[in-house]
C-alpha cells in the first residue's frame, strides 16, 4: 500500500450465494460505492471460498462491511423453531459472517454491520432474533417498505452512533427489513430503536474495538445523506487505525 495515506481495505460478503453465482453485482455494488465514498478500498468477498482462501484474504483486511441478505439467519443458529415468514437461510453466507467476524474479534478490526449484517453479527454473538416483525410487533411502522420507506429513530445520547449523527432525536433512516434483533449478544449494547421498540442499531462495548451495527441500508443514502455517508467514513478512519496499528 503505497502513498502517505493509503486507503483502508473493506472486505464485503456478497449478500447471497446466488448474486455471486449468476453475476448480479447490482446490490452489492451499492456497498462497494459506498465503501469507495467513505475513503476505503473495497474488497469483495465470494461465499465459496476454501477455509485457507478466506483465511489468507482476511489478513489482508482492514475492516469488514457485513451486507444485507434477502435470505434469514438460520432459526436453530439462535435455538429457535423457525417462524412461517421465516426465509430460507444462506448457509454458506453464515459461515462467511462468522469467520469474517472470528477474524475482525481476534485482532481488532473495525466493523459496520447493516441490516442482515447486524442479525448476523447478534446471532453470532449468542443474541436472538424476532423472526417477523409484522406480526410480533405490529405495524405501527412499516418496517419491511420499499426502498423509499423512512421513519425516524431515536439514538442514545453518548455514544459513537450520537458523535456521528451529530444528533440524537429525530433521525431519519430508511427500512427494508422484517426480522430485527430481540435479545442483544453478549458485549453489544442498544443505541437506537425505533418509535414501536425496534432495535434499530448496536454498538459494541468491548474495549476500543470499533464495531457498529444498523437495522438500515446507509449504502443506499450515501450520496443524499450526510450521516449514512459518515458512517463509511468512520468505518474508513478506525480501519485506518487498524492499519497503523498492525
Amino acid at each position: 500500500m503505497g502513498g502517505l495515506n493509503p486507503r483502508p481495505r473493506i472486505g464485503v460478503p456478497y449478500r447471497t450465494k446466488n448474486e455471486q453465482v449468476t453475476g448480479d453485482k447490482v446490490k452489492i455494488a451499492r456497498y462497494v460505492d459506498a465503501i469507495e465514498m467513505g475513503g476505503g478500498e473495497p474488497v469483495e468477498i465470494r461465499l465459496d471460498l476454501a477455509v485457507a482462501e478466506l483465511r489468507s484474504l482476511m489478513g489482508t483486511l482492514d475492516g469488514v462491511v457485513l451486507s444485507g441478505s434477502p435470505a434469514d439467519v438460520d432459526p436453530s443458529l439462535f435455538q429457535a423453531g423457525p417462524h412461517p415468514k421465516t426465509a430460507a437461510p444462506d448457509g454458506e453466507r453464515e459461515q462467511t459472517d462468522f469467520a469474517l467476524l472470528e477474524h475482525c474479534f481476534a485482532v481488532q478490526k473495525p466493523v459496520l454491520a447493516i441490516c442482515y449484517g447486524i442479525q448476523s453479527l447478534n446471532v453470532f454473538l449468542g443474541g436472538t432474533l424476532i423472526q417477523d416483525v409484522p406480526s410480533e410487533i405490529g405495524k405501527q411502522i412499516e418496517h419491511e417498505g420499499s426502498p423509499e420507506s423512512f421513519h425516524s429513530v431515536a439514538i442514545e445520547s453518548g455514544s459513537r452512533l450520537a458523535e456521528i449523527a451529530r444528533s440524537t432525536v429525530g433521525v431519519r433512516v430508511n427500512s427494508s427489513h422484517h426480522q430485527a434483533v430481540l435479545a442483544p449478544g453478549r458485549d453489544l449494547r442498544v443505541v437506537a430503536r425505533a418509535s414501536d421498540g425496534v432495535i434499530e442499531a448496536m454498538e459494541g462495548t468491548a474495549g476500543a474495538h470499533w464495531l457498529t451495527a444498523v437495522q438500515w441500508h446507509p449504502e443506499r443514502m450515501v450520496e443524499s445523506d450526510a450521516f449514512a455517508l459518515s458512517l463509511f467514513r468512520a468505518l474508513a478512519a478506525a480501519a485506518r487505525t487498524a492499519m497503523v496499528r498492525s
